[in-house]
């Protein structure tokens, strides 16, 4: 059986962790979901950085914390040359701390996602969106992709 990735750009925290809320209650195990965030504050002055204590010892509410305390593993802040401070959890947090050089568009290549992609996938996390990437066996990948969607992302491939 065929793995794929599924990915799609959240524009908040609420979206991702909605999504993350369904995906877990349809079935997708913490090891198949992976969120990547740029850890700064928005605009307006609303608070928007993802506490790492809290989500490093399960006790998190709220926000995109609450949806992913069960992504806990490897999950952490990681610094990027040319992105800056980056929230990242589940399987994808390995691969972008180990390929820190190529950024997140490198990480995504290793995943099966064209470069020219993974860039843009990149950039849209240096504008304060929140990627989503679920990497699941064929007959899981529909299901994943229709509830990024239904939860507001954009953008959703699959590859």
């Amino acid at each position: 059986m065929a793995v794929k990735t599924v990915i799609g750009v959240f524009e908040n925290k609420q979206q991702a962790e909605k999504a993350v809320n369904s995906l877990r209650n349809s079935g997708f195990d913490t090891n198949e979901i992976s969120i990547v965030a740029k850890e700064e504050k928005k605009d307006n002055g609303d608070e928007e950085t993802l506490e790492m204590d809290t989500v490093a010892d399960g006790t998190a509410t709220g926000g995109v914390i609450g949806g992913l305390a069960g992504l806990a593993i490897g999950a952490g802040a990681l610094a990027i040359p040319g992105i800056g401070p980056l929230f990242a959890a589940g399987p994808i947090a390995g691969l972008i701390s180990g390929a820190a050089t190529g950024g997140i568009a490198g990480s995504l290549i290793d995943w099966g996602i064209p470069a020219e992609r993974g860039e843009y996938y990149e950039e849209e996390v240096k504008k304060g969106k929140i990627l989503a990437v679920i990497r699941a066996h064929d007959q899981k990948v529909q299901q994943a992709a229709n509830i990024l969607r239904q939860n507001g992302a954009k953008d959703v491939e699959t590859h």
